[in-house]
């Protein structure tokens, strides 16, 4: 809506309504979800029962909170470490692959370009799939003739980390060019022509440049490996992934704590956003 321009009421006032009916649609499930999580019950939905804190501490047969659920608090430390480990390769492998498609000219360019950005058009489904069959089938060629049995080629935390990143490197790839095309490569020139070798200008005058796409990609990458459910899911071995674990709880047996967990996890994120915009607002 332009604001200088005229404009009806009707047009006027329809804007505000699809404007508070979008934001309610994004709010009110996360102020539902966060109000259920102190909910005295043991269903995870209405009616309302009381206030109670049981879904964060209670430790007794009955109830079993979040913080003394072991096995909720085992997936969610995996998740953490997979998003750690995914989100670091991928930021270096993807800032690298940016950096080779935006600054040369080299033969089947396109192509490979192609089989960069492909995971981000196959289904997480078909993803997870292929990488399992496919690893199986190495990792079983390399047992039999060779007597090699790799762990990363099974189930597990190092196949969820490899499959992450087969997708995760493409989106800090797509970030990191975003930015890396408002760059003015007359100053890697410049560098080069002060006798300093091409690493020392990528490091010195490029990456600095890059810094807050890096970071930013970085952050992506690793909240996409921590909500990640349709690829993990086939790449899983005996620890799950939060995500897994809360699909497996709910799908059988759901309780409150599922609400808990959630709320936590929204309470952390909007307090790193707000503080974020306060750090931004005052550089």
């Amino acid at each position: 809506m332009i604001q200088s321009l005229p404009n009806s009421p009707v047009y006027k006032y329809g804007y505000r309504l699809y404007i508070a009916l979008f934001f309610a649609f994004l709010l009110l499930p996360l102020i539902a979800i966060s109000v259920l999580a102190f909910n005295d019950t043991t269903s995870i939905t209405l009616p309302w029962k009381g206030f109670t804190l049981d879904w964060f501490f209670a430790d007794t047969t009955a109830r079993k909170g979040l913080f003394s659920d072991a096995d909720l608090l085992q997936s969610i430390w995996i998740s953490l470490q997979t998003a750690f480990l995914m989100a670091g390769l991928s930021t270096v492998v993807g800032t690298i692959a940016a950096l080779l498609f935006e600054q040369y000219n080299f033969r089947f360019k396109n192509l490979l370009y192609f089989f960069a950005i492909a995971p981000l058009v196959i289904p997480g489904v078909i993803l997870g799939i292929s990488i399992l069959l496919g690893s199986t089938y190495v990792g079983g060629i390399l047992d039999t003739k060779f007597g090699i049995d790799l762990e990363i080629f099974g189930p597990g935390f190092w196949l969820v980390v490899l499959g992450q990143f087969s997708f995760g490197a493409t989106y800090v790839m797509l970030l990191v060019a975003a930015r890396l095309k408002k760059f003015d490569f007359a100053l890697e020139e410049a560098a080069l022509s002060l006798k300093a070798s091409r690493l020392e200008s990528i490091w010195y005058i490029t990456i600095p440049f890059l810094k807050p796409a890096i970071i930013g990609a970085f952050v992506v990458a690793f909240l996409m490996s921590f909500a990640n459910f349709n690829t993990t899911i086939f790449l899983i071995g005996s620890d799950p992934t939060l995500p897994v674990d809360l699909y497996s709880r709910i799908k059988f047996s759901s309780t409150p704590v599922l609400n808990a967990v959630s709320f936590m996890i929204i309470l952390i994120i909007t307090i790193v956003a707000t503080a974020s915009v306060f750090i931004k607002k005052k550089k």
